[in-house]
């Protein structure tokens, strides 16, 4: 406000600045505390049933995992119109549109593919929900009645929650995000070439997405069985 000149560009005070981020520096914590590999979320689809909330889970978590670890917002911002069945009963595809993602902007998204159960998750989820337009997760009254609104970004966090609980696993045990982490892990434990992961989960960073690559990569390590 008196128009003084900024403290911050003295060297003395850049160094002390350095120093102190240096000093204060922590490992981030990860976004989910373990990654969703296939082998945990077969324990949550199994907790899926027949009734209209278990199909839109089980289409919910397939859809999140198999198209690359798909983020909340994603998720829940997906409308009926942003899926094509043109293919399904013939090739047993779905295409997804995502219109607009955290590393994207508008119109640069490229299609989505499901394949195999989690297409048919999401065919069966939307046969039963009477899915004709508007968003394409909405949530399940009490009494197994399909309401019209959206699902909202906290309801896959409530879902997953509860879907571990069910399995058996501590609830803390992951969130969303270990739909992506998961994904991504097990395209790494699967020796699926990064790149064609990242196709799918369109990370913008390799280096982001190499991580989970590498934490792989160490734990297949020999060198790590040297001692027996």
């Amino acid at each position: 406000m008196k128009n003084l000149s900024s403290p911050f560009g003295v060297p003395q005070v850049k160094q002390a600045r350095s120093k102190a981020r240096r000093a204060a520096a922590r490992t981030p914590a990860p976004k989910s505390a373990h990654p969703i590999t296939r082998d945990v979320l077969e324990q949550l689809l199994d907790t899926c049933r027949g009734s209209p909330r278990d199909c839109r889970d089980r289409a919910i978590l397939m859809l999140g995992w198999a198209s690359g670890g798909r983020r909340r917002s994603e998720i829940t911002g997906l409308r009926r119109e942003d899926v094509s069945l043109k293919e399904f009963e013939e090739k047993g595809r779905v295409w997804i549109s995502l219109l607009e993602t955290k590393t994207t902007q508008k119109g640069d998204t490229p299609r989505l593919v499901l394949k195999g159960r989690a297409a048919q998750a999401l065919v069966h989820w939307i046969e039963v929900g009477q899915i004709e337009g508007g968003p394409l997760f909405r949530p399940v009254s009490k009494a197994d009645r399909v309401l019209k609104r959206r699902l909202s970004p906290d309801a896959i966090y409530q879902i997953v929650k509860y879907r571990l609980k069910l399995a058996g696993l501590p609830a803390g045990f992951a969130s969303p995000h270990g739909l992506r982490s998961g994904f991504l892990t097990q395209a790494a434990l699967d020796g699926a070439p990064i790149q064609a992961a990242m196709r799918l989960s369109l990370h913008r960073s390799m280096a982001q997405a190499q991580k989970y690559y590498d934490d792989v990569d160490i734990t297949e390590n020999p060198a790590t069985d040297l001692l027996g």
